[in-house]
């Protein structure tokens, strides 16, 4: 897949080297040199639209000015058939390199040619990667949190697709431990209070108190009656859970594909314990000497792989830590299904958790290469309305749940928001997600991609169609709003890059923001309907281009491209 900004760099490179040779026999250089350089992009195109600074890396070897180096190396480039036009030498030593119209017309060729496929790459070399997210506590509805994490989740996800990776996607369930064991005592508390009445039960310390421990009741009594009134509690409880459990599973998966989100599986914590996987797991933690017992608990000799404390494993009641569970099932993805990488998207509650897990993840007992293991950590959200916090659904008056910011809140809206940069806290305007103008960002690049396809449609009666990239004459496209334009789109297979290697997706989220605000800048200052056909057909295809760059940075966002607006 095409990269012009990769290429247009690599020709930079060769081309100062051919010119270095050839200043070595003129007898102008030293020879025994092989010039590198960082090659920048200037922030004014009047510098060139790329900056070389070979020659200043070169001179400390050299013991010559970079300037001189420099001017020694100008004198022997050849730019014949090259992606440039002219160089010129700034500075103390920078190699200035202006674009021709050749490359103008291969980013517009390349786009054409690979449509969806464009901004992909195969540096990922489909290395597998488990991007597991969300992962909910399946005893209550998704927060805010989790909408952002979802989103945050999901877009790395195509992101990593694009550039080349095979990826999945794993939600974790937490169905066993202490905390399942509360919510099916919790709803029995409620199911009991219906027919026992509330100060004849007493509602479990640190249960579940949301409406929806009711719900589930209500369900149960619904469906049941006072069937479960005479049995004993235990076995209430279990029954509860068996029932409870499955049906908050399918609510979040019902959410989560309104959300737009699809998981390759729905992992089950208990399968790590019926499998004898974390048993496993601490006895191979113990054989090799990194556990202790105290006070009746098997703990984990963490402070000896740099971890600030060490870890219990065993409670001394014979229940295994989340701690311990947590380094089966990543074992399990490692060792079991040999996954190349994992990438795990954590909120900011559980930085010290994931400080302290990678420590472990080091012991040599695990197998486990540490360096495979990533942590995307994201920020919080606020949600705010005229200014003020918001806490509740307008609909219930209770705490806001994703399913009550989706009844509120356009999918796309959120989706747009919610990818932005993760490490940053998120302040999410509800009144400004609804606005049909340029202030909300996923209207303003959507508004720009339903313009262009009112356009196409508009000039297609007048009998125009979109013109192949050989038939367009460059020259028509020479004024600085168009070349900006291009220059844009030819940065999507870099920004796919950056955002793969840095597991950023908030920079697809900037990058189409520009773009639209460079097409609506070029729309506004290069008139299309009533050119001349040369210049309006050159124009309508830089439009449908555009388009098409742009559909494609929403579909990895998760987010539509309208046609009407």
């Amino acid at each position: 897949m095409a990269n012009l900004i990769d290429s247009a760099k690599l020709q930079i490179d060769e081309l100062i080297n051919s010119a270095y040779n050839n200043a070595v026999l003129a007898g102008s250089l030293p020879s025994g040199f092989i010039l590198s350089g960082t090659i920048e992009i200037p922030r004014d195109t009047a510098n060139g639209d790329y900056a070389a600074t070979h020659a200043l890396a070169a001179a400390r070897d050299m013991k010559l000015s970079p300037r001189k180096i420099a001017e020694a190396i100008a004198g022997h480039l050849n730019l014949d058939g090259s992606y440039f036009s002219r160089y010129e030498i700034a500075g103390p030593g920078f190699i200035n390199f202006f674009l021709s119209d050749k490359w103008f017309i291969d980013v517009l060729g390349s786009i054409e040619s690979e449509g969806a496929a464009y901004g992909s790459s195969n540096i990922g070399c489909g290395a597998r990667v488990m991007v597991e997210f969300i992962s909910a506590n399946p005893t209550g509805p998704m927060t805010i949190g989790n909408a952002r994490g979802g989103v945050l989740g999901d877009t790395l996800a195509s992101v990593l697709e694009k550039a080349g990776y095979t990826v999945w996607r794993e939600f974790y369930v937490n169905d066993a431990g202490n905390q399942v064991e509360l919510f099916g005592k919790s709803i029995e508390a409620r199911y009991m209070q219906h027919f026992l009445g509330e100060e004849n039960y007493e509602f479990p310390e640190n249960g579940y108190h949301g409406d929806d421990i009711g719900a589930l009741a209500a369900l149960i009594i619904d469906r049941d009656g006072d069937k479960y009134i005479a049995m004993a509690s235990d076995e209430r409880v279990k029954a509860f859970v068996a029932f409870g459990l499955p049906y908050n599973v399918a609510l979040m998966k019902k959410h989560l594909a309104r959300y737009g989100i699809c998981f390759d599986r729905w992992f089950l914590e208990s399968e790590l314990h019926q499998s004898g996987a974390v048993a496993e797991t601490v006895k191979l933690l113990t054989a090799n000497g990194y556990t202790y017992e105290k006070d009746g608990a098997i703990w984990l000799k963490n402070k000896e792989f740099g971890a600030d404390k060490d870890e219990v494993l065993l409670r001394a009641n014979g229940f295994y830590t989340y701690y311990a569970v947590d380094i089966a099932y990543h074992r399990n993805k490692f060792i079991d299904r040999g996954f190349d990488r994992v990438i795990d998207i954590w909120g900011a509650d559980h930085h010290g958790h994931a400080i302290r897990f990678n420590s472990t993840m080091t012991s040599p007992a695990l197998g486990i290469n540490p360096d495979k293991l990533h942590f995307l950590i994201y920020q919080m959200v606020r949600l705010v309305r005229d200014g003020e916090t918001v806490k509740v659904s307008k609909r219930t008056g209770k705490a806001l749940t994703l399913s009550d910011l989706l009844d509120e809140i356009s999918v796309d809206a959120c989706r747009f928001a919610f990818s932005g940069k993760p490490d940053t806290h998120l302040e999410f305007d509800l009144g400004l997600a609804v606005r049909q103008d340029s202030e909300n960002p996923v209207y303003y690049v959507q508004y720009a991609h339903a313009r262009i396809c009112s356009l196409i449609a508009a000039l297609k009666t007048e009998g125009y169609d979109i013109a192949a990239v050989s038939t367009i004459d460059m020259f028509v496209l020479s004024s600085d709003t168009e070349r900006d334009l291009i220059r844009q789109l030819s940065l999507l297979p870099e920004e796919i890059k950056l955002a793969a290697r840095d597991y950023d997706p908030s920079r697809i989220n900037r990058y189409v923001i520009e773009l639209a605000a460079r097409f609506h800048r070029f729309y506004n200052a290069c008139r299309i309907k009533g050119e001349a056909a040369a210049v309006l057909s050159a124009r309508l295809k830089l439009a449908d281009t555009v388009r098409i760059v742009i559909k494609n940075c929403l579909t990895i966002l998760g987010v539509t491209a309208p046609d009407k607006m």
